[in-house]
Order: C-alpha cells, then structure tokens, then sequence
C-alpha cells in the first residue's frame, strides 16, 4: 500500500510544459530514494487548468503544487515526501488534512463548475481500467445488460432529455429512435471525434483523460438501437488521443467488456478507430461517413439522414465525444437526476474550453443555463491587464456573437437563438477591448476559405468573396457599399450552401456587423482602425500609388 499518491496532469498542453520530463524525473528520482513503494506516480488526464504550468496533486495530503518543474523535484521529494513539510513557493491550492476533498475542489475556480463528463478526468488514470472501474466504470453498461431490454435504455435517454453535445443540440434519443426503429441486418455507432473547430480542444481532453466513458457511452448506445460495430472517428494530429483511445479498447476487449456475449448476455459490440486527414468539414456528420468509407470528405445529400442510410449504406448512430460521455451517467443514476442539471428546456452541462483574452483559460464544465458572466469573471476569474470586455464568441469560428449586454443571459439553447447565436461545439472565445474586430472577423474567413471542401459554389466561390472584401477593408480600401455586399452574400450562403460549413460561416460576420458596425464604417469610410490593428492606406496613399 503506497503511502503516498501523486498525480501528474498529463495533456499536449502541460507536456509543452514539461510534464513528461517531471513525472520521469519523479519516478527516477523516488527510485534513488528507495521511495517506490511509498509514493506512487500517477499520470492523469487534464485538470482543465491553462496557467499553472504543470500541476502536481499530493493524495492524501490535500496539496496542490503548480509550475512545477525539473528542478523542484528533488525539494519536493527531501521536503515533502521525506519530512512531511510542505514546499510553500509551490503551493497553489492547499486544504485541511482531515477533509476528504476531491480534486476539483481543490482549484478555487470550480465552484461554479458542475462535473458530470469529466468527473474522472485529472483524477484516474486514463489507461487503467481497473481505476475507471472502481468509480463505478461500466456499471451502467452491466446493469442495461442484465436488467432491462434495449427500448428500456432508449426511453431513459429520451426522458433525460439530453442534446446532442457536437453544436446541433438534436435530442439524443430522437436521434436514437431513427435507428432503432429501422430493420436492417447490420448497423453502426460512430463517435465524431473530429474536432476541427479553432479554439476547440474538449473532446480531445475527455478522449485523453477518461476515454472508457466513451467506449461505455458507445456500448450503450448500440445495445439500445441494435448495433454490434462502432468506429471511434478522430483527428491525426490526436496522437495522444489515438494512443489512449486504442489503449482502452484492447483493455475492454481482454475484460470481456467488448467483444462477443458482454455480460453474458447475447449482445455483442465491439469498435475500431479511424484516422482523419484534418479535413474541417469532416466534422460534418455525412462527410466523416464519406471519409470513413474511403472516399473523399464531402457532405451528402439529406435525407436520407445517417439514422436511416448512413455508413455503407447502413442505419448509422453518430454521436459527439461529449454526448457520449454522458452517457453511462445517466444510465447509471437515472433520467430524473440528469433532469435537474441545467435548467428544464436544457438539462445537463456543457463543457468548455475558455480561450482568449482571459486569465484563467482551460477546459471548464458549467450547468446549462449558467450567465457568460459568470463564466469570464468567476471561474475565468476576469480579463489581464485591466482590459474592457470587447465580446465572446460562443461555440467556435462558425459560433455566434455575445457582447456585454449578453452578459447576463443565461445561456440556453433556446435563449441564444433568440438573439441568432448559439451553443456551438464548445468553445468560448473572450475577446477584449484591445482587438479590432473586422481583423477578427478576417481571420475567421481565412479559416473557412480554405477548410470549404469546394463542392458548393456558394461555400467555394462565397467564403473566397468574402475574404476579399475584408482584406480590401482592413487595408483602407473598401468602401462604405461593401458592408452591403457583405450582408447580402452572407445570406444568400447561409440559405443556399450545402452543408454547415457554408451555412454557418457568415453568422460571426453577420453578428460583428450587427453589433459593431460602426467599426466597419470606420475602416470603409474614415480609414481608421481603432485598435491600431489595420494598417489601412489612406485615400490620399491610394491615390499617390
């Protein structure tokens, strides 16, 4: 029995930071102190925490160490681990010694936070199942098998009342319902992995840091709609997403967890991993389908939708790495539990990655219907410097635009589309007063001209005419009709392009336009960049060229 545990937060993030090099460094070091078999080493997920460095928590001394490097662990070692006192320069976050406190109580940001998808991410380790199995991992799968029928499974999800978690916020179990009702002699559950949004890295970290919850959530979902194959879609670049996620199937396989008669029972399921190229419209449902089946990423024509006519033709599942996290939490404590999460038209929580302009950035997991205020100045603790709040975007580049009298809107499905925006993918985008936004917005197209897939001319030749038209802005030579142009393209994409790519690229355009396009009209007609971004050309330069 160790006497001591320490967990090491392991994600890209903290391993940029030199988190492998410490842990190595730890267990090599504990080694020369003959401390083996006192303190054990263990790596986790990501805490979700951006501006700590690496991070260190001591169990069961309740410390919490930050910025942690090579050089500290030796002190840490001779001081704390051999003579049981503390090293107060690393102290981020110290509790009682008497207190059972779990580790997210520990970060002063999470009071706010409710943890349902990440509740085991930072805490076990990822490629143990023994550890997600002793927080009651595959308990919900074990208890479906062996206690209720597959139409049984599917009504609890309805009753939960969850939506889908990728951006499209489509009732999970209406969803579920297409397949289930659908004969056919095969069918597929497929998890979108994707995540090719800027500024969106959540699915990422729940992958790396609990990643049988999504081998379970999947379990589930095709013992519900009848399906025996799943096939986990995820970004190249994941490498280390790809490595745990493969990590964690074999694990299943060899516990009987995937595989043939799971529980004894007569289903069977198991899952293989497909690699994405990096093409962003295969996060696009259809467009993972295309790629998976070995064509060329492109969205299909819908109907028929994936329920129905998906993979190989087959009824077909796809779920967010998100939705299916949730999963085995539900199934678990019931559809009534989940219900009173949130508020009642959007139950449940939604994680986030807070990025931009703030001061504590990282992965956070809120209640539905929780202010933007409260997210940016309590758990994001402000904006540096001193800095106004200029606006955020909520859901990644194709997100919608929420200024300071959005504040205190509780974010909501339904409240956001009240004022065009929307809950998106995941990520939160602060952006502060130093920022120009038609620079912004630029940017943004930049990113859609180049990840359209050129099916559509409205999304090819759209996003390309867009772009122009803001380079020729923030170079000061557009004119005050081009704000006209801008619109008007804008809505004949969002009514008449293909797939969502080109659907939601104006919406960021669109919004900046309507809440700040005073902005606009600076840079068209009086050639002045607020933020001293642009480098804009005078009438007189223009003319002089």
């Amino acid at each position: 029995m160790h006497r001591l545990h320490v967990l090491v937060a392991m994600d890209s993030h903290t391993i940029a930071q030199g988190a492998r090099s410490v842990r190595d460094t730890l267990v090599k070091e504990l080694a020369l102190a003959e401390l083996t078999d006192e303190v054990k080493v263990v790596e986790t997920g990501s805490l979700g925490i951006y501006n700590k460095g690496v991070v260190l928590v001591i169990f069961p001394d309740n410390v919490y160490y930050a910025n942690v490097t090579v050089l500290d662990v030796t002190e840490i070692i001779s001081e704390h681990f051999k003579k049981g006192r503390v090293v107060d320069r690393l102290i981020y976050k110290q509790a009682p010694a008497d207190q059972d406190i779990k580790v997210d109580e520990l970060d002063p940001r999470f009071g706010k936070q409710q943890r349902v998808v990440l509740k085991n991410a930072g805490v076990i380790d990822p490629e143990s199942i023994e550890e997600y199995i002793a927080h009651d991992g595959y308990e919900a799968l074990g208890k479906a098998l062996t206690e209720q029928k597959p139409d049984q499974v599917l009504a609890i999800v309805k009753d939960s009342g969850i939506q889908g978690r990728g951006g499209a916020f489509f009732p999970t179990g209406v969803k579920w319902g297409f397949t289930a009702k659908t004969q056919s002699d095969v069918k597929y559950i497929i998890c979108n992995a994707d995540e090719g949004e800027p500024g969106t890295f959540k699915d990422r970290l729940i992958l790396e840091g609990d990643p049988h919850a999504i081998i379970e959530g999947m379990a589930l979902s095709g013992y519900a709609v009848g399906a025996s194959r799943g096939f986990i879609y995820i970004r190249g670049e994941y490498k280390m997403s790809i490595a745990r996620m493969q990590r964690a199937i074999e694990q299943a396989r060899e516990h009987g967890l995937l595989g043939n008669n799971i529980f004894d029972s007569d289903f069977d399921f198991d899952i293989e991993i497909r690699e994405g190229a990096g093409a962003y419209v295969c996060g696009e449902e259809t467009a993972l389908i295309e790629s998976i089946e070995g064509k060329r990423g492109e969205p299909r024509d819908k109907p028929p939708f994936p329920g129905v006519v998906g993979l190989w033709g087959k009824p077909t599942v796809v779920n967010n790495v998100e939705t299916l996290a949730n999963l085995p939490q539900i199934l678990l404590n019931g559809a009534g539990w989940y219900k009173k999460l949130g508020i009642p038209d959007n139950p449940g929580t939604k994680v986030f990655t807070m990025v931009g302009n703030i001061n504590n950035p990282g992965l956070i997991e809120v209640p539905m219907g929780i202010t933007l205020r409260e997210i940016i100045y309590d758990i994001g603790q402000g904006i540096p410097d001193g800095k106004g709040f200029l606006f955020a975007q909520l859901g990644g580049t194709t997100g919608g635009i929420l200024t300071a009298k959005h504040l205190d809107l509780p974010l909501s499905v339904s409240s956001l589309r009240e004022i065009g925006a929307g809950m998106g993918s995941g990520a939160l985008l602060v952006v502060d007063d130093s920022q120009c936004v038609v620079d912004m917005v630029k940017n943004f197209v930049e990113f859609f001209n180049h990840e359209s897939c050129g099916k559509c001319t409205l999304c090819r030749e759209g996003t390309g005419r867009l772009l122009e038209i803001l380079e020729k802005l923030s170079a000061g030579k557009g004119s005050v009709k081009d704000l006209s142009l801008i619109k008007e393209l804008s809505e004949t994409m969002m009514r008449g392009a293909f797939c969502g790519l080109g659907q939601a690229a104006p919406i960021p355009i669109l919004g900046c336009l309507r809440y700040f396009e005073q902005e606009f009209i600076r840079h068209a007609k009086d050639k002045v960049c607020r933020a001293g971004v642009c480098h804009l050309e005078t009438a007189a330069e223009i003319k002089a060229a």
